[in-house]
């Protein structure tokens, strides 16, 4: 899989300026670093996506499909930092 194109990577950048301007977190850089960071950390998953795919146990690592497996990263991360959050996207996992 290919890194994401301009467009979607800009999507993510103003979707993530929003969320934190409704919530009123500041993130303490300026906004052409947070499209630098979203640009850095999609390279970094395009050029680790082995080591990442290594890291699924058997058999896992060869059922799961790459969306499957990309959903259940986003899932973890983001209930390790930002349960809010992930509730928000999947509601209440009780």
């Amino acid at each position: 899989m290919a890194v994401l194109p301009l467009a979607d990577r800009q999507k993510i950048w103003r979707g993530l300026m929003r969320y934190w301007s409704a919530h009123s977190e500041g993130i303490g850089i300026q906004k052409a670093d947070l499209l630098s960071a979203v640009t850095d950390i999609d390279a970094f998953l395009e050029n680790n996506s082995t080591a990442i795919n290594n890291a699924f146990p058997l058999p896992a690592r060869t059922a799961l499909t790459t969306e499957q497996k990309a959903i259940l990263v986003a899932v973890v991360a983001l209930a390790r930092w930002n349960p809010g959050f992930l509730t928000n996207i999947l509601g209440s996992v009780d």
